[in-house]
């Protein structure tokens, strides 16, 4: 059993050598275009929250 997860994580240290980690400009370009989403579909899920509420109070 010890023997499999020594290997597992040589394994594991193999791979994440192989991995293209994002430069700092990159990573936050990618978040600032998370953050504007997210921004947006907030707003637009309060208006139409809003609406509804607005819907439902005339209708009871």
């Amino acid at each position: 059993m010890i023997e499999k997860t020594k290997e597992f994580l040589s394994e594991v240290k193999v791979e994440v050598r192989k991995v293209t980690w994002p430069s700092r400009k990159e990573a936050m370009g990618g978040t600032l275009v998370v953050l504007v989403v997210v921004f947006f579909v907030s707003l637009y899920l309060g208006i139409i929250d809003s609406v509804l509420a607005k819907l439902m109070r005339s209708l009871i």
